[in-house]
């Protein structure tokens, strides 16, 4: 069998290195706290837990999916979650109720509560939708256990936020404030529902 010469072998190898090199790549994103968010009341020392968060299986995904049309949607390749995103969201909703309550004792872990009787958080995601230069929507349906108290608080928000500008950052940076209009609407019903001494935190 004729060996290629070692020229065309070197050839080639450039030329394929040179079609990787300039081959799309991929960039990460994540959500993070809302930074414009303040804390609603006195601040109060509660125990918080933010159980997981569900997602719809659409979203579940590395890929940022974006809304093209009523019953389209691209999942890009090369624009993606840096990390899960329902822990991305659980993590989040948990720092946004931290500043929003003054408390740092809001946490993903049971354990953080030191024992202490805490409250529980659930949300359930049911829709995260993206337009790019559009609007960033997240429909969610919550629910909130009180230390000693079998009644769930049930509460249902949709936050929807301009995408302000045409890149990705801007489109994660409104899911971001998206979700801090969840965690106000959360926070602002654990306020509501505590004692009147504002003892739950201790007992």
């Amino acid at each position: 069998m004729t060996r290629a010469p070692a020229s065309l072998i070197v050839a080639l190898l450039a030329i394929l290195l040179g079609g990787c090199s300039s081959s799309p790549v991929s960039s990460f994103y994540r959500l993070k706290p809302d930074a414009n968010l303040t804390v609603l009341s006195t601040a109060v020392p509660l125990f918080v837990v933010v159980n997981p968060v569900t997602i719809p299986a659409l979203v579940d995904r590395p890929q940022i999916v974006i809304s093209l049309a009523d019953n389209q949607v691209w999942p890009d390749e090369f624009q993606r979650w840096a990390e899960p995103l329902k822990g991305n969201i659980q993590r989040t909703i948990a720092a946004d109720l931290a500043v929003l309550l003054g408390s740092e004792h809001v946490s993903v872990y049971a354990s953080d509560s030191g024992g202490l009787p805490a409250w529980r958080v659930r949300v359930d995601i049911m829709q995260f939708d993206s337009v790019l230069s559009g609007m960033a929507t997240v429909d969610a349906q919550w629910t909130i256990w009180s230390p000693g108290n079998a009644a769930p608080i049930v509460g249902h928000t949709v936050a929807r936020e301009p995408v302000q500008g045409q890149a990705y950052d801007a489109l994660v940076a409104a899911h971001d404030r998206a979700l801090g209009l969840v965690s106000r609407d959360v926070a602002a019903a654990i306020l509501k529902n505590l004692p009147a001494s504002g003892s739950s935190a201790h007992n």
